[in-house]
């Protein structure tokens, strides 16, 4: 797997994301980047390919992951302003237990939305209900601090809990 990441500089999230896209393919393959089709269910994919990829943006950056396996990104800046009533919604009860103990809240909750996000960019199956019949960690390895970020990254073949 290969992950990228640029500034937006005046670029729509979806413009950076693609540009970020098309430079991690080139620099794989050699080749420009293939016709995109979108799936049943909105998943973003090769037709012709053997490659898979996840992009995400947030207000001031774009992730891209690129792999031979399925796979999902996504990122939420630190300091994006979150509603932490949606914890009672979006955890399960042992995802809201780890929740309630820690000691930053803000932290804790962008964790476990990117965990989520992540796994329905990954299943492509996106987040049509409330996201509350997972059983993530807050110490997941998948969860990486990038650019101000937090940003996770599943791949085809994770241990995920669904």
């Amino acid at each position: 797997m290969i992950l990228g990441h640029c500034e937006l500089e005046g670029k729509t999230g979806h413009e950076a994301g693609r540009e970020l896209l098309a430079r991690l393919y080139r620099e794989v393959t050699g080749e420009d980047l293939p016709p995109i089709a979108i799936g049943k269910k909105g998943k973003p994919y090769f037709p012709d390919g053997d490659w898979h990829f996840s992009i995400s943006h947030t207000k001031h950056h774009a992730f891209c992951a690129l792999s031979r396996k399925e796979v999902g990104i996504d990122a939420e800046e630190l300091d994006r302003r979150v509603h932490l009533k949606l914890a009672d919604k979006i955890f399960s009860p042992d995802e809201r237990a780890q929740y309630d103990a820690a000691p930053d809240k803000i932290r804790a909750f962008l964790t476990f939305w990117v965990l989520k996000e992540a796994q329905a960019k990954l299943t492509g199956e996106g987040l049509r209900v409330y996201p509350d019949h997972t059983n993530f960690s807050l110490e997941d390895s998948r969860v990486t601090e990038c650019h101000g970020c937090l940003v996770a990254v599943m791949e085809e073949g994770d241990d995920y809990a669904v």
